[in-house]
């Protein structure tokens, strides 16, 4: 027969953070382990549900161990535009291996509307991604190169009807370029609701611009940085992504079956296929999603594999428990 802290220690397995931080106490009884294990597990909470605002809170200094959140603040998002480390500002490739474990655990734990919105974050920034390798950071905007200003650059202008850019995205790309001088709260304020449009100007200027301007002539190479873009422009229009907007996450009440998830994403990697930057896609490498880590891979020019902090966590909180 199992006992109480059997069940906490197969919940933790299937990082269920917030149940075994929320019954800790009543099975470990009020004391300073049961405080200890609740902790952690607000912590491991945090990574599951893609809380990056809040994965260096300095409350876990003393019972999380260091090398846990060192990993965390690699994923984290700079709160002040002078805040150190820079943590997915300096590159965006410890973000995207935390997505792929958190789709792949909500797949497991056949969560899937947590797992589509997982895969839209990832569609979102993916441009973002892709210029890493140029800009040597991952879009921050406190080190934007003095080449998006270079004379008649069209970046950031509001009323230039050349640009390509949406109405929105010249108001994110206008706002990047200032947002670093500003009050932390203004700083948030952009990161809550500009960044993502950032990312998907950047992606048309390299990938879709019918009338180039010398926005990106500082890119040392242009052709792999629009083919890299293009991909990652064309994952955000896929079938999957587009779940979302059926999914309690999106505009509707429908839940995506797992047959309906892969269904949409058989037809998704055929149309990402057809690039030559992303045939790797077609790989079949036993993750849920096959071939996204190495798509993922592809747009970043660099190898993006699933992380396994989650996992690290959960092996942590079992410990204790234990």
């Amino acid at each position: 027969m199992h006992s109480a802290r059997d069940l906490l220690i197969a919940l933790a397995r299937r990082y269920s953070f917030g149940d075994v931080g929320a019954l800790a106490p009543a099975v470990l009884g009020e004391d300073a382990r049961a405080a200890h294990v609740a902790s952690v597990c607000e912590f491991g909470q945090r990574l599951l549900t893609l809380d990056a605002e809040d994965f260096a809170a300095e409350i876990d200094a003393q019972t999380v161990p260091a090398g846990l959140r060192r990993r965390a603040r690699a994923c984290h998002m700079p709160q002040t535009p002078r805040e150190q480390p820079r943590g997915a500002l300096d590159s965006l490739r410890p973000a995207y291996a935390l997505l792929l474990e958190v789709i792949e655990a909500r797949w497991r734990r056949r969560e899937l509307s947590s797992m589509i919105a997982a895969v839209h974050i990832c569609g979102e920034y993916l441009p973002l991604l892709a210029f890493e390798p140029a800009l040597g950071h991952a879009g921050d905007p406190a080190r934007w190169p003095e080449g998006l200003r270079a004379p008649g650059s069209r970046f950031g202008t509001m009323a230039d009807r050349e640009c390509d850019h949406t109405r929105a995205e010249r108001s994110a790309a206008e706002r990047t370029l200032r947002v670093a001088v500003e009050p932390p709260t203004g700083w948030r304020a952009y990161f809550d609701r500009q960044h993502s449009q950032v990312a998907g100007a950047l992606g048309t200027c390299a990938g879709r611009c019918r009338t180039p301007c010398p926005a990106l002539d500082w890119v040392p190479d242009p052709g792999d940085l629009a083919a890299r873009c293009r991909v990652a422009l064309a994952f955000a229009e896929t079938p999957l992504v587009r779940l979302r907007h059926a999914a309690p996450v999106g505009h509707g009440f429908g839940v995506p079956s797992p047959e309906e998830t892969l269904e949409a994403w058989d037809r998704s990697r055929a149309a990402l296929a057809k690039h030559d930057a992303a045939r790797a896609v077609t790989a079949d490498d036993g993750f849920p999603l096959p071939g996204l880590p190495a798509l993922i891979s592809a747009v970043a020019a660099a190898p993006v594999r699933p992380a396994t902090l989650l996992a690290d966590v959960s092996a942590h909180v079992v410990e204790l428990l234990r």
